[in-house]
This record gives C-alpha cells, sequence and structure tokens, in this order.
C-alpha cells in the first residue's frame, strides 16, 4: 500500500519521509563481536616440572591432571566454591594411597603452581581483532585469573573478561555465553567463540554462534580474517618491531623455559592436561 502524501501549503503533495539511515557496513562478516577462550588458546602451561615428579613417584604422565580434572575435584575451584589451596588438597587426598601424603601434595601444589606463558601471535592476532570488533575473554577460569592476566601482561587484552569463577557458572553451561555475548554488546548470533575444546565450541554454536576448534594460530587467523590484518602505519622506525611480550622480557611467566611457548609442537611445554 502507497503511503498517503499530505499536501504543503502551496497544495503540493510533500514527499514521503526520508528512509532511516543504514546501519554502518559489518564489511562482510559473519560476527561484530569475537569471544575467545583463555587456557590452550592463549596461555600454554609447562607441566615438565611436574611430569619429571610423576616419574620420580611412579606415576605415569597426566596422573596427576587425570585427578585435578575430574568435575568432582575442578568444578568446585572454576565455580569460585574453594580456593587453589583447597583444590591442591583435594588432588594430594586422591593420590595420597599411591604416593604417599608429602609427595601427593607437591605433586597437586607442582600443578597448581605450573609455569605458564602467552603465544604472541595469538596476543597479536587479537589485539588486532579488538581495533574492529569488542573483545571478550570467556573462560573457565579459578579465582586467581586477574593476578595471572597482570602477570602475563594481559590486563588490558580484552574489553571485558567472563571468569567461570566470578559469574559462578562454567563453560560448557549456555548462560556463560549469553554473559559474555551481553558484556560484548551483541547478540549471540553475531559472536565468533573460539575455544580448545570441542563440547564448548558445539554449546556456543546451539546459541547460533559461529564456533571455531582452535588448534594452532592459523584457525583463529582464518576466523577473523580481515580483522586479523594489521593496520597501515603512517612510518615506522629502522629496526622497530611489534613483538607482544607476556610477563617478563622472554615472554615467560615463573621461570617456564623458552620451549614453552605457545605454538610449539606438542610435547609437555604445551601440554596442561585436559584443559578446561
Amino acid at each position: 500500500m502507497r503511503a498517503r502524501s499530505t499536501p504543503g501549503d502551496d497544495g503540493v503533495p510533500a514527499p514521503p519521509p526520508a528512509a532511516p539511515p543504514a546501519p554502518p557496513a559489518a564489511e562482510g562478516r559473519a560476527f561484530d563481536a569475537v569471544l575467545c577462550d583463555l587456557d590452550n588458546v592463549v596461555r600454554f602451561y609447562d607441566t615438565a616440572p611436574l611430569a619429571a615428579l610423576e616419574r620420580a613417584a611412579g606415576l605415569p604422565e597426566g596422573a596427576t591432571t587425570d585427578i585435578a580434572y575430574a568435575p568432582e575435584v575442578d568444578l568446585p575451584l572454576l565455580l569460585g566454591r574453594i580456593t587453589p589451596d583447597a583444590w591442591v588438597a583435594a588432588i594430594a587426598a586422591g593420590l595420597a594411597e599411591r604416593v604417599g601424603a608429602d609427595r601427593a601434595h607437591a605433586l597437586g601444589r607442582a600443578l597448581a603452581d605450573a609455569p605458564f606463558r602467552a603465544d604472541e601471535e595469538v596476543v597479536a592476532l587479537l589485539r588486532r581483532a579488538r581495533t574492529r570488533v569488542p573483545l571478550v575473554i570467556v573462560t573457565n577460569a579459578t579465582p586467581r585469573l586477574d593476578a595471572d592476566l597482570a602477570l602475563l601482561g594481559l590486563s588490558d587484552l580484552a574489553d571485558a573478561v567472563v571468569s567461570s569463577a566470578v559469574e559462578q557458572v562454567a563453560k560448557p553451561d549456555p548462560a556463560i555465553y549469553r554473559i559474555a555475548a551481553a558484556r560484548a554488546g551483541v547478540p549471540p548470533s553475531r559472536c565468533l567463540f573460539v575455544d580448545d575444546r570441542q563440547e564448548n565450541v558445539d554449546a556456543a554454536t546451539a546459541l547460533g554462534m559461529t564456533g571455531v576448534l582452535y588448534r594452532e594460530p592459523d584457525d583463529l587467523r582464518r576466523a577473523l580474517g580481515p580483522c586479523a590484518r594489521e593496520e597501515r602505519r603512517a612510518a615506522t622506525a629502522p629496526g622497530a618491531t611489534d613483538a607482544t611480550v607476556a610477563g617478563g622480557g622472554d615472554g615467560t611467566v615463573a621461570g617456564a623455559p623458552d620451549g614453552a611457548a605457545g605454538g610449539a609442537p606438542g610435547g609437555a611445554a604445551r601440554f596442561a592436561g585436559r584443559g578446561r
């Protein structure tokens, strides 16, 4: 049905009202915000010291994380219901019969205090993406998350950080994804979600998000598309670089060896149990 025109003072029909301005173009993207996991995407642990302790105790590698990441042991920590020290005690209780109380406690402590570092390539990609769209870190984390991010020099990496220990809900519960989308200020259907665990990605896609199962930095680069491209700069001083350093001068926190960088080949330097 055609809109009716209202005559003006001169009797000439007034033109129809102008259409509202179109929203800014999204550059063909399937997303308007990036929601990204932390552990095993941005942050990687060096569990080589723990593996050495397990061998010395006559345990197979991974015996400690098998207990530590069991839901009944891990989930209370991730929901902020217990402290990291209480988590260590729970791990030790699960190992004590096999290796004795003192050694069991040492194994639990070695896992809780495992050195970690950030993957500089991933950090750089996320920083570039954040210049174009909101970035939210959404992670199943311990109550020490803020301190850990500060140690990595990443307190300013994202527009918001959604931690399971603060929100008291953990991935893959749909509630934490909705919280993250709300912090980004976009509907779930316009979110790109990146995680190293298939079950977490599946939960995101069930809400209409675009999901990316992370295995290496190229997975993130491809998913970000134009958002991963570095902005052109007017001039760069000779010898200058854009490297992102996390923590100490070599990017290592708590004494992690040089080989612990994310993006390195497999092995203990990248292995952090089953992850979260």
